[in-house]
């Protein structure tokens, strides 16, 4: 199973760290990760219209001065074009369209808008310029930088990557087809070429790329971590409760049925009064495993408190909620497991309450009254049922 569906179901602590560098690194970012990647790439556009309007005004001017030189026109309509990209991907962002798949693009092409430049100086004749400015090598650091805002380490790495080999291709090119430190080059503005001057770019490159993913990295594992009950090792109710109104949100937005359930297990405290903490901590534990077991890797599970869980089901007609609902109560009643310090096994049961967008509301918090009090039903029912809107 992919290791970003292992979070969408809140797997536990032990199946985050136990995934290789390479499984985690390239794994797709928590769902939660990408709405605030949406928000760093809107902040990247924004900065991005920015730098280029002010950069426009150096190909405005050369126009103006010297309007006789082809390469004062290509200057002009390669900012023009950037800018019109720079605006675009500004209100797409602006107007709620995201995928990662953007943030691909758009950083693999503000890499590639620096080596443009690089190469029209290439191709302007003056090498110099292209291997050893300051201020175009730089935006190159803006640009791996502003990766990090996606929040999504393979964008970081694509981004390093791609810089390093630009601007790798860009210096083999030049000392490829020119003598650089030919004194008729005196007295190199812009200084003679050093291999080894050029080495240490690349490596700059590289370690900021290097630097990026490991900050994004390290957030997406503290973010894994504050996500999870420390017990279950399912999803914790805050974390749940941003997902829930999310889901619903996109529910309503595309007129897609959802539903939630509110689940319980009967006489937990008689257990844990019998058996002693340790075991019901145990139950706990064998029910949120049986849940994980029994449901898709699209579907959210939390423990909502106590012995109580709550389940979410996106795109999931009413009738098919309650039938998965019943498959999971049968489940948990099967699942035998041994007390601690006795030898002893034991069952346990569940009784949950179901509630469906858009038939009992469209309203998260709606939602949830319905599903709580239809609990209540098949407590008061006699415990172990399913209770859903049917009923």
């Amino acid at each position: 199973m992919p290791a970003h569906k292992r979070e969408l179901m809140g797997l536990g602590t032990d199946d985050f760290v136990h995934q290789t560098a390479r499984e985690r690194l390239w794994a797709a970012p928590d769902p939660m990760l990408i709405d605030a990647g949406a928000q760093g790439e809107l902040l990247v556009a924004k900065v991005r219209i920015a730098l280029v309007s002010l950069v426009l005004l150096i190909p405005i001017y050369n126009v103006l001065a010297t309007p006789y030189l082809v390469e004062s026109w290509v200057g002009l309509v390669a900012t023009l074009g950037a800018l019109i990209f720079a605006v675009v991907v500004w209100v797409v962002v602006r107007r709620g369209f995201y995928r990662p798949w953007l943030g691909f693009l758009t950083s693999a092409v503000d890499v590639t808008i620096v080596t443009a430049t690089l190469v029209a100086f290439l191709a302007m004749g003056t090498p110099h310029v292209a291997v050893n400015s300051r201020i175009m090598y730089s935006v190159y650091f803006f640009s791996i930088g502003a990766s990090s805002l996606r929040y999504d380490t393979r964008i970081c790495i694509v981004t390093g990557t791609l810089a390093v080999l630009q601007y790798l291709a860009v210096v083999l090119v030049a000392m490829a087809l020119w003598d650089l430190n030919d004194l008729r080059y005196a007295p190199f503005t812009y200084g003679m070429v050093s291999g080894g001057d050029q080495v240490g770019r690349l490596i700059l490159l590289g370690t900021a790329g290097v630097l990026a993913t490991a900050i994004v990295d390290r957030s997406r594992q503290l973010r894994h971590l504050s996500a999870l009950d420390q017990l279950t090792g399912l999803l914790n109710r805050g974390y749940f409760e941003t997902r829930y109104q999310a889901e619903v949100a996109r529910a309503r937005r595309h007129g897609h049925p959802l539903a939630v359930a509110l689940l319980d297990l009967d006489r937990y405290k008689n257990f844990n009064d019998r058996y002693g903490h340790a075991s019901g901590d145990v139950a706990l534990r064998v029910l949120a495993e049986t849940l994980l077991k029994g449901l898709r890797t699209t579907d959210i599970v939390a423990r909502y408190g106590g012995d109580e869980f709550v389940v979410l089901l996106p795109e999931t007609s009413p009738a098919a909620a309650f039938e998965k609902l019943e498959q999971l109560r049968l489940a948990v009643a099967r699942a035998e497991f041994s007390i601690p310090r006795h030898d002893l096994t034991a069952q346990i049961t569940l009784s949950a309450g179901v509630a469906c967008l858009p038939d009992d509301g469209t309203d998260p918090v709606e939602l949830l009254e319905v599903a709580d009090q239809r609990l209540f039903a098949a407590k008061d029912g006699g415990r172990n049922q399913v209770v859903g809107p049917q009923d």
